[in-house]
């Protein structure tokens, strides 16, 4: 039989959700009566556990806050709480009044409202740049426009002075590059009128206009002298693909020698032939037919090799055994290193029949010191 306004076997009261906490405190003191019967001590502390666990608070109500988005104007609406089970004339007055009381903001307390978005700390503006501006390259000071340095786009330089990346400066202000600045004002003087350095710095200009990638004085200088013929040249060595290799070899056993030695000078002999074997025309038709002729053994004896450090050789080519020889003094001497060199005969071997090997012997002598 259900009692005191139970409506189902749950024991929830249909005016109040308390119900169900009644029922089980009633429950609890009844478990507890053999104990209130036997009074005494045990009684007394049942009796004050059952007064506090009905004067325990009944759980609180869920609170869901609402914030406005950023930016609105302040209202004294914009912080929400919303009950579940309040307004609409709906729910008990103690949660109403409890959702009231979180409603009203503490007199104490300041309020802070965001007035814009939260951005990230990095700043991600461009910089500005003034119109003139004041240069230290290595410690060589220059001044010009900005709109010098952005004449021509995908440049070092104009990416530099774009706004989007950041520049040093020295203690006086200037913007620095950490760059030689021996040859920055042939740099500057193309981009102002175009002009082209003298032909003893095309060579150190070329490398800088690589260093700041600016392709328009790049494609100007290597199409005058000396960058031209350099390029004529490399045509040249590139014939003989174990040129490079050759001119370490050069280096290396001339080193070990004066090292040897203890000297200051180091010589080698090194072979330079242009043709397989030179022949006088007479001697020509004899010698084509045993070459296209000759046995595996008599090939061996033509394609011997002589008893010299370094050989260089042969080549189809316009270009000479004192071009080659050329070449070779040069490439050295960029390397700082002073080399000279003479004919000193021909390797005078014996091949076949009355052949003998007539390619040309040079003595190198390198200076170390």
């Amino acid at each position: 039989m259900q009692q005191n306004g139970s409506s189902g076997p749950n024991g929830s009261n249909g005016s109040n959700g308390s119900g169900s906490d009644r029922q089980q405190q009633h429950q609890a003191a009844r478990s507890f009566s053999p104990l209130l019967s036997g009074g005494g001590g045990a009684s007394t502390r049942v009796r004050r556990f059952i007064q506090e666990r009905r004067t325990l608070p009944l759980p609180l109500p869920r609170v869901m806050v609402v914030f406005s988005a950023a930016g609105e104007p302040d209202k004294p609406g914009d912080a929400m709480l919303s009950v579940p089970g309040c307004g609409s004339g709906s729910g008990s007055g103690s949660d109403c009044a409890a959702a009231e009381d979180f409603r009203k903001p503490a007199s104490t307390t300041p309020s802070y409202t965001l007035t814009k978005p939260l951005r990230s700390s990095i700043n991600t503006q461009e910089q500005e740049f003034p119109e003139v501006i004041s240069l230290n390259v290595g410690g060589t000071y220059f001044t010009t426009r900005l709109s010098t340095l952005r004449r021509y786009e995908d440049t070092m330089l104009a990416a530099m002075f774009s706004g989007r990346h950041y520049i040093p400066r020295d203690a006086e202000g200037r913007y620095f590059i950490d760059r030689d600045g021996t040859h920055f004002g042939d740099i500057l003087n193309f981009l102002r009128e175009g002009e082209l350095p003298h032909r003893d710095r095309v060579r150190a200009v070329h490398r800088e206009a690589q260093y700041y990638a600016l392709g328009p004085l790049l494609d100007s200088l290597e199409d005058t002298q000396p960058l031209t013929g350099e390029k004529v040249r490399q045509a040249f060595l590139d014939l003989m693909p174990y040129y490079r290799d050759n001119l370490e070899r050069i280096v290396e056993i001339a080193k070990l020698r004066a090292m040897q030695k203890k000297a200051r000078f180091a010589k080698l002999k090194i072979c330079v032939y242009k043709e397989e074997m030179p022949i006088t025309p007479y001697e020509r038709p004899l010698f084509n037919s045993l070459r296209f002729e000759r046995s595996d053994s008599e090939s061996k004896l033509f394609e011997h090799h002589c008893e010299v450090d370094v050989s260089f050789g042969p080549w189809e080519a316009v270009a000479d055994v004192y071009d080659l020889l050329h070449c070779i003094v040069s490439d050295l001497a960029e390397r700082g290193i002073t080399a000279e060199q003479q004919c000193i005969g021909v390797c005078d071997k014996h091949l076949i029949n009355h052949y003998y090997c007539k390619r040309p012997i040079y003595e190198f002598k390198i200076t170390w010191w």
